[in-house]
Protein backbone atom coordinates (compact mmCIF):
# COMPACT_ATOMS: atom_id res chain seq x y z
CA UNK A 1 0.00 0.00 0.00
CA UNK A 2 0.89 3.56 -0.39
CA UNK A 3 2.41 5.11 -3.47
CA UNK A 4 5.16 3.79 -5.45
CA UNK A 5 6.66 4.40 -9.39
CA UNK A 6 8.80 1.84 -11.97
CA UNK A 7 10.44 3.39 -15.06
CA UNK A 8 10.86 0.99 -18.01
CA UNK A 9 13.13 2.40 -20.93
CA UNK A 10 11.55 1.73 -24.19
CA UNK A 11 14.00 2.69 -26.31
CA UNK A 12 16.29 0.16 -24.94
CA UNK A 13 14.17 -2.52 -23.74
CA UNK A 14 15.39 -2.22 -20.07
CA UNK A 15 14.28 -0.49 -16.50
CA UNK A 16 15.38 3.45 -16.65
CA UNK A 17 18.23 2.70 -14.09
CA UNK A 18 20.17 6.31 -12.78
CA UNK A 19 16.65 8.23 -14.18
CA UNK A 20 16.51 11.47 -11.30
CA UNK A 21 13.04 11.60 -10.26
CA UNK A 22 11.31 14.33 -7.74
CA UNK A 23 8.01 13.73 -5.83
CA UNK A 24 5.83 17.01 -5.16
CA UNK A 25 2.78 17.27 -3.34
CA UNK A 26 0.08 19.76 -4.05
CA UNK A 27 -2.05 22.63 -2.52
CA UNK A 28 -3.80 26.16 -3.20
CA UNK A 29 -0.79 27.08 -3.05
CA UNK A 30 1.09 25.28 -5.42
CA UNK A 31 3.67 21.78 -5.61
CA UNK A 32 5.97 21.39 -2.71
CA UNK A 33 9.00 19.05 -2.93
CA UNK A 34 8.74 15.79 -0.91
CA UNK A 35 11.99 13.50 -2.08
CA UNK A 36 14.04 13.55 -4.48
CA UNK A 37 16.05 10.36 -5.92
CA UNK A 38 18.02 8.02 -8.77
CA UNK A 39 16.24 4.91 -9.97
CA UNK A 40 18.16 2.07 -9.01
CA UNK A 41 18.96 -0.97 -11.05
CA UNK A 42 15.62 -2.46 -11.54
CA UNK A 43 14.08 1.26 -12.52
CA UNK A 44 12.86 2.03 -8.88
CA UNK A 45 13.50 4.62 -5.81
CA UNK A 46 15.77 2.72 -4.13
CA UNK A 47 13.93 3.47 -0.86
CA UNK A 48 11.20 1.44 -2.54
CA UNK A 49 8.05 2.97 -1.65
CA UNK A 50 7.82 7.05 -1.87
CA UNK A 51 5.05 7.52 0.48
CA UNK A 52 4.18 4.65 3.23
CA UNK A 53 0.46 3.94 3.30
CA UNK A 54 0.40 5.15 6.76
CA UNK A 55 1.64 8.07 5.34
CA UNK A 56 -0.54 8.78 1.98
CA UNK A 57 -3.12 11.43 2.10
CA UNK A 58 -6.00 12.43 -0.41
CA UNK A 59 -5.09 15.09 -2.71
CA UNK A 60 -2.95 16.32 -5.49
CA UNK A 61 1.14 14.99 -6.22
CA UNK A 62 3.11 15.59 -9.14
CA UNK A 63 6.40 13.23 -10.52
CA UNK A 64 9.16 14.81 -12.53
CA UNK A 65 10.82 12.52 -14.44
CA UNK A 66 14.31 14.07 -16.15
CA UNK A 67 14.20 12.07 -19.29
CA UNK A 68 16.48 14.07 -21.38
CA UNK A 69 19.36 13.85 -18.93
CA UNK A 70 18.84 10.07 -18.51
CA UNK A 71 18.85 9.18 -21.92
CA UNK A 72 21.87 11.83 -22.87
CA UNK A 73 23.62 9.97 -20.05
CA UNK A 74 22.83 6.61 -21.96
CA UNK A 75 24.69 8.06 -24.82
CA UNK A 76 21.70 8.98 -27.46
CA UNK A 77 22.33 11.54 -29.58
CA UNK A 78 19.41 14.13 -29.02
CA UNK A 79 18.51 17.32 -30.85
CA UNK A 80 18.47 20.70 -29.07
CA UNK A 81 16.40 21.20 -27.90
CA UNK A 82 15.08 17.96 -26.70
CA UNK A 83 11.55 16.92 -27.83
CA UNK A 84 11.19 15.17 -23.76
CA UNK A 85 13.26 17.21 -21.54
CA UNK A 86 10.85 16.48 -18.55
CA UNK A 87 7.82 14.39 -17.74
CA UNK A 88 5.48 15.82 -15.47
CA UNK A 89 3.17 13.46 -14.37
CA UNK A 90 0.16 15.19 -12.21
CA UNK A 91 -2.25 12.98 -10.79
CA UNK A 92 -4.72 12.31 -7.58
CA UNK A 93 -5.12 10.15 -5.08
CA UNK A 94 -9.07 10.09 -4.08
CA UNK A 95 -8.48 6.86 -1.27
CA UNK A 96 -5.37 7.49 0.83
CA UNK A 97 -6.16 3.30 1.85
CA UNK A 98 -5.20 1.76 -1.38
CA UNK A 99 -1.94 1.27 -3.23
CA UNK A 100 -1.26 3.85 -6.40
CA UNK A 101 1.28 2.81 -8.07
CA UNK A 102 2.23 5.14 -11.00
CA UNK A 103 4.61 3.54 -13.74
CA UNK A 104 5.96 5.40 -16.52
CA UNK A 105 7.33 3.90 -20.08
CA UNK A 106 9.70 6.30 -21.90
CA UNK A 107 11.78 7.03 -25.01
CA UNK A 108 13.35 10.16 -26.36
CA UNK A 109 10.41 10.96 -28.33
CA UNK A 110 7.19 9.60 -26.49
CA UNK A 111 5.85 8.12 -23.13
CA UNK A 112 2.52 6.54 -21.25
CA UNK A 113 1.67 5.69 -18.10
CA UNK A 114 -1.58 4.29 -16.39
CA UNK A 115 -2.57 3.51 -12.60
CA UNK A 116 -1.00 0.12 -11.91
CA UNK A 117 -1.17 -2.02 -9.18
Amino acid sequence: MGLSTHVLDTMHGTPASGMAVTLYRGSDAGYTQLASFVLNEDGRPPQGMLIAHAELQVGAYRLKFAVADYFKACGVSLPEPNFLTNVHLDFGVAHADQHYHVPLLVSPWSYSTYRGS
